[in-house]
């Protein structure tokens, strides 16, 4: 992992425009870049020296250069809009074959820079206007208004032990219909998709608790084909993923299933990232993202989780893992909103304080988690 200061003193170099939201104490901090949609870019508990904790894209970042389909710059949490595939997506042209080479990421989630409408040394809001055309051909007028706020984690209700550092915030994402007509079933309905991306490494687990007496199916892991044994654990109420960024592969918990937290534990370098966000409740409808023909386009999952690995052709992205958090479908009349906000928390410490903080919010022990697959 780098430093913190490394990660700005690279973005800095290479002419890319940020901002920070720091504590008093210039401890914990965010670095936030407005010329890519608002995205937490990375963020650190311990000042400049400290651990960075976002991933950077650096070989595409350094070339300066502008991809025409979609530009992956990193970044620990950058704001999308959900179906990516299925009769409603919005990254494929109507009548386009899902396949790669017709993917478009709409600029409007990838190159446009988003407005500053609020800023203050802890907190920062960005608004944009876009329009988006779906595979079914229907036209969509987004308002969107993007909220970051640095959060204390007594704030949020979280006590810590003592000798740990941490470093959270909380963003509020709305989406706005601006149009004239509704977004229905039959037209299809965008969602609030929150994607972070971080560092793997072979020390790294992620972990989806779930909820043990919800029914239907527990986890989706078939996204890239069957996630080997030794790569994937579903246990009593948690749902593991080896992170390594050396096997393609992606999970999801179904609505109804998550409990509204989630996130990773890297033991080697003793870093717990966690997310909160509003669970699921049963019967509602969140949009399915995968590519083709889809049995029930809003049967999809409520969060996922992805680690990098090299495609059919050998190719590697990044490497780099994912945790993401989806709203359900946003089925607004002319005018509503929809608000999906979740908060992003890392904190490093003794491994014994660590095991304090996951127990009683996941009702896991940490020790397993970090032994399942022998990291």
């Amino acid at each position: 992992m780098a430093a913190y200061g490394e990660d700005l003193d690279f973005l800095k170099a290479h002419s890319i425009g940020f901002l920070e939201l720091t504590d008093p104490q210039g401890a914990a901090r965010i670095c936030i870049v407005p010329g890519w949609q608002g995205r937490a870019m990375t963020s650190t508990a311990a000042g400049r020296a400290g651990t960075s904790f976002g991933w950077l894209n650096r070989p595409l970042i350094a070339s300066g250069a502008v991809r025409p389909q979609f530009n992956p710059v990193g970044g620990e949490e950058r704001f999308w809009l959900g179906p990516e595939g299925g009769p409603f997506s919005l990254y494929f042209a109507p009548g386009a074959p899902q396949e790669y080479a017709n993917w478009q990421v709409p600029a409007a989630l990838d190159t446009d820079p988003y407005k500053i409408a609020e800023q203050s040394a802890q907190h920062v809001r960005f608004t944009h206007e876009a329009v988006f055309r779906n595979a079914s051909g229907t036209r969509f007028e987004v308002g969107i208004d993007r909220r970051i706020t640095l959060l204390r984690p007594e704030d949020a209700g979280m006590e810590l032990p003592a000798g740990v550092c941490a470093v959270g915030y909380r963003s509020e994402n709305r989406i706005a219909n601006r149009g004239s007509e509704p977004w229905t079933p039959q037209s299809g309905a965008p969602s609030v998709w929150l994607l972070g991306m971080f560092p793997p490494s072979p020390s790294t687990t992620v972990f989806l608790p779930y909820d043990t007496a919800a029914e239907g199916k527990i986890v989706n892991s078939d996204y890239f084909g069957i996630v080997p044994a030794d790569r994937l654990s579903v246990g009593e109420g948690l749902v593991c993923l080896r992170i390594d960024g050396a096997f393609r592969s992606k999970i999801g918990l179904p609505c109804g299933r998550d409990r509204g937290i989630c996130g990773s534990y890297d033991s080697a370098s003793r870093t717990l990232t966690l997310i909160r966000y509003a669970r699921s409740r049963p019967g509602t409808r969140y949009v399915e993202s995968r590519w083709g023909e889809q049995a029930d386009p809003f049967g999809g999952d409520a969060v996922n989780a992805y680690n990098d690995g090299p495609t059919e052709t050998g190719e590697v992205m990044g490497p780099f893992y994912e945790i993401e958090t989806s709203s359900p479908a946003a089925f607004l009349q002319p005018g509503d909103e929809l608000c999906h906000a979740q908060e992003v928390f890392h904190i490093q410490g003794p491994e014994q304080a660590l095991a304090a903080v996951v127990r009683p919010l996941l009702s896991a022990d940490l020790n397993k988690i970090k032994n399942l697959f022998d990291c």
